[in-house]
């Protein structure tokens, strides 16, 4: 399939999930605050959305504000998320995150990719939903859900596992400002119906539009 071929079938995929999930909402409820999702996003690394959600409710009511947590006994931040897995490092990477964008960043979140990459635990998939989802910039979260099920419409082979890869080809296939919302809509997508280990080919209405569909890579 042609680069241009790509565009056309992802700008049609794009289309369908909006009729779908006319509603792109992220699975972490951060309440609109930059700070929080930031801290939410490097939570769910190997963890659920949910846990994440319910985790977090006691962490920000317990540490409410960015000074806060910055500020919080990291032995307390560490007993409060260590549902979450990886508890120590990611209780450390979020006080000193909290520390950073205080003292270097005026207490706001950063804008750029270079200044978020800066901070402790942030790679590139929460940069790109800092930046999608609190400044409104092109931004792919390439993430699980992202990179299987866009391998599994063609843009590239189901092979590649690596995200930032997956990025640089996804930022050319799909429209700038459609970005970040395909981004939160695949990822319900991929819970809902393009699942991992059983996708729902028969029920799935990218079917038609899905080279693991049409080359018949769904029959067991």
């Amino acid at each position: 399939m042609t680069d241009a071929a790509k565009r056309r079938r992802m700008a049609e995929i794009v289309e369908i999930l909006e009729g779908i999930y006319p509603e792109a909402v992220c699975a972490l409820e951060h309440g609109g605050e930059p700070w929080r999702l930031m801290v939410m996003a490097r939570l769910s690394a190997q963890c659920t959305d949910a846990r994440v959600n319910e985790v977090c409710k006691v962490l920000f009511a317990r540490f409410p504000t960015l000074d806060a947590l910055a500020d919080a006994p990291l032995d307390e931040i560490a007993d409060i998320v260590r549902s979450c897995g990886l508890w120590q490092t990611k209780a450390k990477n979020i006080k000193d995150e909290c520390i950073i964008v205080r003292d270097k960043f005026g207490g706001v979140v950063p804008d750029n990719m270079d200044d978020l990459l800066s901070l402790p635990g942030v790679g590139r998939k929460i940069a790109n939903l800092l930046l999608g989802d609190v400044y409104g910039k092109p931004a792919i979260v390439a993430d699980t859900h992202c990179i299987r099920i866009c391998g599994r419409f063609g843009m590239y082979d189901t092979s590649l596992k690596d995200a930032h890869k997956v990025e640089k080809i996804m930022v050319k296939l799909i429209e700038p400002e459609k970005q970040s919302d395909f981004c939160h809509r695949i990822v319900q997508f991929g819970r809902d119906v393009c699942i991992a280990r059983s996708p729902q080919c028969h029920v799935c209405p990218l079917a038609h539009l899905c080279e693991y569909n049409l080359k018949g890579q769904n029959k067991t």
